[in-house]
């Protein structure tokens, strides 16, 4: 069973910036991604990476703003989060699968940590 904790959430101004962090438990050669969910609405597709990190894929409304890395040595996958604005305030889901492609459904991913919330005030 695979374990993911995240790290790095909190409280943040609107134009500010804040890091994720998602350490995973076990070796194997993940696809590791960053989904958020805000209150009443459905876990979206933040961004996704490769185990090799040669792929990566983010969703429109972070382009630009949003980077996403991974340091296979720690097996640890990063969100560094620059601009936010209060729209970006949700709990911030870090996931992975067992292939190491990049997807954007929450389906694709069989593993999930707890979330770690994110607020960005105006």
């Amino acid at each position: 069973q695979v374990q993911l904790v995240e790290s790095g959430g909190g409280l943040a101004q609107a134009g500010g910036s804040l890091r994720l962090s998602c350490v995973a438990s076990g070796r194997a050669r993940y696809g590791m991604a960053w989904f958020r969910q805000a209150p009443g609405k459905e876990r979206e597709f933040v961004a996704a990476i490769s185990w090799s990190g040669g792929r990566i894929d983010n969703a429109d409304s972070v382009k630009g703003r949003f980077t996403i890395s991974r340091d296979n040595a720690k097996n640890a996958v990063h969100l560094q989060m620059n601009s936010l604005k209060p729209g970006d305030t949700a709990v911030y889901y870090c996931a992975a699968r067992n292939l190491g492609l990049v997807e954007r459904r929450v389906e694709d991913y069989a593993y999930w940590g707890q979330g770690t919330q994110v607020t960005v005030s105006s």
